[in-house]
């Protein structure tokens, strides 16, 4: 995408819709550090992630060829990223040896889904595109 299409203003609205999104995600991780659950799998399992991640989807057109779009891009691929370590955490989990691993990878992934979310929200509060 060029610096042009970047510049291009977002539709009334979806700088406020993508500000929401951002909120759903951090309430989902934010209530696996307050509850039983880990950070990663509030965040993946938790319906207000969900509901982010079909928004993204539904309205991701209505923000092509602006700035906004790198955000949605982002929320996206944060979802899709940490599920997938999900998925290698769980497989290692299944062997002995693979334990610790899976414990350690799923905190680091925690940590990972939190600074995504930090970074890619204060971007939006300043206007700014996620790089790529």
């Amino acid at each position: 995408m060029s610096d042009a299409e970047r510049a291009s203003t977002p539709r009334e609205g979806m700088v406020r819709l993508a500000h929401v999104i951002y909120g759903l995600h951090a309430f989902s991780a934010v209530m696996g550090l307050l509850g039983p659950a880990l950070v990663v799998t509030a965040f993946l399992t938790g319906w207000p992630s969900i509901i982010a991640v079909i928004l993204n989807y539904a309205r991701r057109s209505e923000v092509r060829g602006t700035w906004l779009d790198s955000h949605f891009g982002w929320q996206i691929r944060t979802f899709w990223y940490a599920l997938m370590w999900v998925a290698v955490g769980a497989m290692l989990f299944l062997t002995l040896v693979g334990i610790p691993l899976a414990w350690l990878l799923t905190i680091g992934l925690g940590v990972w889904v939190l600074y995504r979310i930090v970074r890619g929200w204060l971007a939006l509060n300043d206007g700014k595109p996620m790089p790529d």
